[in-house]
């Protein structure tokens, strides 16, 4: 039996793990589990957890307010330092491009432990685009045994890094099969969830995050710039904004946006809330990498408010447009959206990103190894 440990610490870590967690829980005679949350995104990644009816093991509770990148990375080492020293592992599962991933990835390979990276392969070749994720998934490839690619994009950018053929796999992003998880039930809770909070979900629905550390500062201001503009010319539709607890965005989203009567601001949602939105919007403005991979799946036109992206599949199909923090950019591709009516909006391409059975494909991988 092969003790495997998956380290995780955010919200979107725990949605594309869980599959496979999941998968490899259904083989109790060849898997011992252990589910580390590093707790990154405390709040979030628990509650996301209890969605998928899993529960971590190991809570290390490694954040505090206004934490610097190395302060996090000294906290997050020491406490997996702590977790190797009690623990016989035999290979170390992470995913994505989070200092969670950087650090187990490190702990691991000072430990001497195979690293098995789900969702590798992804590149901006912009070390500061997005910042400090794309240096985090190069150093993480540099030491793990298998790197698992969502597409064959992914690989051919392994394959360039020196990385040898045998240790990647293309797989499917497992973020398709979360989605595949949610029952009719869910959705029905969903729905009701929006309609208790007085939410009107139809096909005027415009969903939008924005979060990410390089968006901070005057970034975030032209995004603001743009949203103001389109909840005040298209006042008759309903935009939805699930606010990030960070502080740098936080308050800046509610000084400038909760005066509007047609923008919501709502907390960190649990994610069948938040899958049940895109699955209803009309348009999508996002900086999330995960969200760029779940809408195709619904159809839904994606503006990426990046200006470097690694999921460049969904920009070649057609389902994504990059549009960075540009106001003219935003604002002129929304209205081509919204000046139609949500059905002549549909996109007809199939989700580059997986078909929902990549935790099967990297279970039998796994299997494999000695």
């Amino acid at each position: 039996m092969k003790n495997i440990l998956f380290i995780f610490g955010t919200r979107p870590e725990v949605i594309k793990l869980a599959p496979v967690i999941l998968e490899l829980k259904k083989y109790p005679q060849k898997y011992n589990v252990i589910v580390c949350n590093t707790e990154q995104q405390k709040e979030l990644s628990n509650q996301t957890l209890e969605y998928f009816g899993l529960k971590a093991d190991l809570n290390l509770d490694c954040m505090k307010p206004n934490q610097s990148l190395l302060e996090i990375q000294t906290r997050i080492l020491t406490a997996l330092n702590k977790v190797f020293s009690e623990n016989k592992v035999d290979a170390v599962i992470v995913q994505g491009d989070t200092m969670t991933v950087l650090c187990g990835a490190l702990a691991s390979f000072y430990n001497k432990i195979p690293v098995y990276h789900v969702e590798a392969g992804l590149r901006s070749y912009d070390i500061y685009e997005p910042f400090p994720e794309e240096v985090m998934r190069q150093m993480t490839s540099r030491v793990a045994e298998l790197n698992f690619a969502p597409t064959e994009k992914n690989r051919q950018a392994l394959l360039k890094e020196n990385i040898a053929d045998d240790k990647i796999h293309v797989v499917g992003n497992t973020v398709i099969d979360a989605l595949f998880c949610l029952s009719d039930e869910t959705m029905q809770n969903a729905a009701k969830y929006y309609n208790d909070l007085g939410i009107k979900i139809d096909d005027k629905l415009v969903l939008i995050t924005a979060h990410r550390r390089e968006n901070h500062g005057e970034r975030i201001d032209r995004i603001l710039d743009a949203i103001e503009h389109l909840a005040t010319k298209y006042s008759d539709h309903t935009f939805v904004i699930p606010v990030h607890p960070n502080p740098n965005v936080k308050d800046k989203i509610h000084n400038r946006l909760e005066k509007y009567s047609n923008v919501y601001l709502l907390k960190p949602l649990d994610y069948p809330y938040l899958v049940y939105l895109m699955k209803n919007a009309k348009l999508i403005l996002t900086d999330s990498g995960g969200i760029q991979e779940e809408a195709p799946s619904f159809g839904c036109p994606t503006l990426v408010m990046r200006y470097e992206t690694e999921r460049q599949e969904g920009i070649d199909a057609g389902v994504s447009i990059l549009v960075g923090a540009d106001y003219e950019k935003i604002v002129l591709e929304s209205e081509k959206v919204l000046s139609l009516t949500r059905e002549q909006t549909r996109l007809k391409a199939s989700n580059p990103y997986g078909d929902g059975t990549s935790a099967r494909k990297i279970e039998k991988i796994i299997q494999r190894q000695a």
